[in-house]
């Protein structure tokens, strides 16, 4: 059986997430159809994981398999000319058939970004967050480096969070000032639903109120979403690479 990996990137403005749900229009099935209609059967379309409705991806990864031989070229090419302008298939190639999108990858990692002025270009992919540029970028990242390290992260997923393994390894974590536009980067093996934007949101409000590390491991440490504090919004979250 061959086995073909997609590198995908995609504005999640329109979409319910990146998973296949029952009357919802999201990235997997939207992929998904489009592949029936050029081999014109169903393939079983493997992410690398899940991104909640409104989050883009500049790296996500899939793969399908199919019995037949593909050109990659072509395949991709007409790929794109079915899907809509918000998804883009950036890579192809055929991997091994063992390969798996979400059991194989070894880290994941998301950016955020922030703007604090009114901008109608970064509108849509961006939280506008004036308050930040009265922040300490070096207090953020002290902050931030208690978070580092293979933690449970019960405290920054949703409550309705099914997964049973709530430990994630964080590895790399850190915030960079821009004039107009500051990042946040997040880098670890897994992450649970809601995850990023939480920890975010809970970073902020420890810097605002002058809050040290000890804030956060405490909040860690209680295992209760209603410890950690409010999300961000999805728009200025990216899945950013998927490493393997």
């Amino acid at each position: 059986m061959n086995n073909y990996k997609l590198t995908i990137q995609y504005d999640g403005t329109n979409y319910s997430g990146w998973q296949i749900q029952n009357n919802a229009s999201t990235v997997q099935q939207c992929i998904a159809d489009a592949i029936r209609v050029i081999i014109r059967e169903d393939v079983n379309l493997i992410g690398s994981g899940r991104t909640d409705a409104g989050v883009h991806a500049l790296g996500q990864v899939a793969n399908f398999r199919y019995g037949k031989e593909l050109d990659l070229y072509k395949f991709q090419y007409s790929l794109n000319s079915i899907l809509p302008n918000d998804i883009s298939v950036t890579q192809m190639d055929k991997v091994d058939e063992s390969f798996h999108s979400r059991f194989d990858a070894k880290k994941r990692s998301y950016i955020y970004l922030f703007t604090t002025l009114k901008n109608p270009f970064y509108q849509k992919y961006s939280f506008m967050f004036p308050q930040i540029k009265k922040i300490n970028f070096e207090y953020l990242n002290g902050l931030s480096k208690a978070l580092i390290g293979n933690h449970d992260f019960t405290s920054f997923s949703r409550k309705n969070d099914e997964q049973e393994n709530k430990f994630c390894n964080v590895d790399e974590i850190f915030w960079r000032k821009g004039k107009d536009v500051s990042i946040f980067f997040i880098s670890a093996d897994r992450f649970l639903h809601g995850m990023v934007r939480t920890i975010i949101g809970t970073i902020l409000n420890a810097a605002e109120k002058k809050y040290n590390s000890e804030y956060l491991i405490d909040v860690l440490n209680k295992k209760d979403r209603t410890e950690a504090d409010e999300s961000v919004p999805a728009k200025g979250l990216f899945l950013y690479k998927v490493r393997y």
